[in-house]
C-alpha cells in the first residue's frame, strides 16, 4: 500500500461570528483577503509550496462558496491522482450526521480519510490565518527531536497573550507546560494554531478522548493537555515571520492595511513563495483622467474616477468622480458612485454606495448604535446591499 509522509488537515468550518456580515452567507476561511484573495488561499499556498500534495479541507459553516472556490485544487497545484485536495464535511452515519463537536472531533470523524494514506505524520491547519510558512522545515525539525507532536509559535505582545494558547519551555523547546488562554500568562510564546503529530500516536489520543464524555474535544483545551501529562514528548517550533489570525473585523481591516506599508508586513510580490487563488479573468484595472490613487493596491477589473488613498480595491470595483476612498477594503464588485466619502470601511461584495453617501465620516449619528464587533472606528457594511442617496453612516457601524 502506497503512503504518504505526511498529509495536511485544514479546520475550515467555523462560522466566523466575530466577523458579522461578512460571514453571515460563507464560511470565515472564503471571505476575501488582499484584493483578490481570500483567506483559505494562504494555508492551500503554504501546503503547495511545502511540498505537501495531500490536503483534507474540514468544512461544516456555510461550505457552498468555500467548496466551489477551491473545487478539484488545479490553482494550487493540488489536482493529484495520488492525493490532492479533498472536501471533508461532518462525517455521515447510517443512522444520522454529526457537526465537528471541536478540533479534536474534526480530525476523529475523519480517521478514515487519514488512514486511506497511513501518513507517518499528520500536519493540521487552522483556515482563519495569514502568513506564509514553510511546513516542511517544521517537519524536519519534528522529525529531527523524534517529537509525538510540535506545535509552532510566535511571540506575541504580552498584553494579547490571554487570546491565545501559551507554552513554558526548557532550553531544548520542548513543552513543560500548557496554557489555554490564561487570564495571567507566564509566557507570550503563542500557540500558532499548527500542529505537526506523529499519526499512530494522535490516533490513540483521538480515541480516547472521543470516549471521555466531559471533554469538549478540543486540541488546546484536552489532547495537548492530556499528552502533556503522560510526558510524551512535544516541542515548541519558533515561526519568525508575519502571522495574523483575522478572526475579528478589527484583525482583518489591520491585516489589509498592514500589506500598504512601505515595507510591507508581507511581501505579496515574492516568486519565490506565491500565494496562489482562484480567480475569474479580469480586464486590466483603468484609472481615469483626474483620479488619484496613493498607497494602495488595486485589482485587475477596477475602474476608477475618484481618488483611493491607502485602500484595497478588489476585482471589479467602480468608483465614481469626485468620490473619496481612504483607509478602506472594497471587497469585489462594490459599487461607489459619484460624490461618496468612505473613511476607513470594509464594503461587502456587490454592494452600490449611492451618490453623496458619507460613511465613517461622522462620530456619532442619531438612531445609529455602534455595533459590538466593530472598533476604532471601522464602519462594516454587508454584501449585496444599496445604501441609498446621500445617505450617511457613522463610525463603529455595521450595515446589513
Amino acid at each position: 500500500m502506497q503512503k504518504k509522509e505526511c498529509i495536511a488537515l485544514i479546520l475550515a468550518g467555523g462560522q466566523g461570528s466575530r466577523l458579522g456580515v461578512l460571514t453571515k452567507k460563507v464560511a470565515k476561511p472564503a471571505v476575501n483577503f488582499g484584493g483578490k484573495y481570500r483567506i483559505i488561499d494562504f494555508p492551500l499556498s503554504n501546503c503547495t509550496n511545502s511540498n505537501i500534495d495531500t490536503v483534507g479541507v474540514l468544512t461544516q459553516y456555510q461550505p457552498l462558496e468555500l467548496n466551489s472556490y477551491i473545487g478539484s485544487g488545479q490553482p494550487w497545484d493540488l489536482d493529484r491522482s495520488f492525493g490532492g485536495v479533498y472536501l471533508l464535511p461532518p462525517y455521515m452515519k447510517s443512522e444520522s450526521g454529526e457537526w465537528y463537536k471541536g478540533t479534536a472531533n474534526a480530525i476523529y470523524q475523519n480517521m478514515n480519510f487519514i488512514q486511506m494514506y497511513n501518513p507517518d505524520h499528520i500536519l493540521i491547519l487552522s483556515g482563519d490565518h495569514i502568513y506564509k510558512m514553510n511546513y516542511s522545515k517544521m517537519l524536519d525539525f519534528h522529525i529531527k527531536n523524534n517529537a509525538d507532536a510540535t506545535i509552532s509559535c510566535i511571540d506575541v505582545p504580552w498584553e494579547q497573550a490571554s487570546r491565545f494558547g501559551i507554552m513554558e519551555t526548557d532550553q531544548n523547546m520542548r513543552i513543560v507546560k500548557f496554557y489555554e488562554k490564561p487570564l495571567t500568562p507566564v509566557s507570550n510564546m503563542a500557540s500558532m494554531g499548527v500542529y505537526i503529530f506523529k499519526w499512530t500516536v494522535l490516533k490513540n489520543y483521538l480515541i480516547k478522548d472521543e470516549m471521555d464524555t466531559a471533554s469538549s474535544n478540543d486540541f488546546g483545551k484536552n489532547v495537548i493537555p492530556t499528552m502533556l501529562s503522560e510526558d510524551l514528548r512535544i516541542f515548541a517550533y519558533k515561526f519568525k515571520g508575519y502571522w495574523k489570525d483575522v478572526g475579528t473585523i478589527q484583525s482583518l481591516w489591520e491585516a489589509n492595511m498592514e500589506l500598504l506599508y512601505k515595507k510591507p508586513a508581507m511581501n505579496m510580490f515574492d516568486k519565490g513563495w506565491k500565494i496562489y487563488s482562484k480567480n475569474a479573468i479580469q480586464p486590466p484595472h483603468y484609472v481615469a483622467d483626474g483620479a488619484v490613487i496613493k498607497d494602495s493596491l488595486v485589482t485587475e477589473g477596477s475602474v476608477i474616477y475618484g481618488k483611493v488613498k491607502n485602500s484595497i480595491i478588489s476585482s471589479g470595483v467602480k468608483i465614481g468622480k469626485n468620490a473619496v476612498i481612504e483607509n478602506s477594503v472594497l471587497f469585489p464588485g462594490v459599487v461607489v458612485e459619484e460624490g461618496c466619502t468612505i473613511k476607513k470601511a470594509m464594503i461587502g461584495e456587490r454592494t452600490v454606495i449611492s451618490e453623496r453617501c458619507e460613511i465613517g465620516v461622522a462620530e456619532n449619528i442619531s438612531g445609529q448604535e455602534p455595533s459590538k464587533i466593530c472598533s476604532d472606528g471601522i464602519v462594516l457594511i454587508g454584501p449585496d446591499l444599496v445604501i441609498g442617496k446621500g445617505t450617511k453612516i457613522a463610525k463603529n457601524v455595521m450595515v446589513e
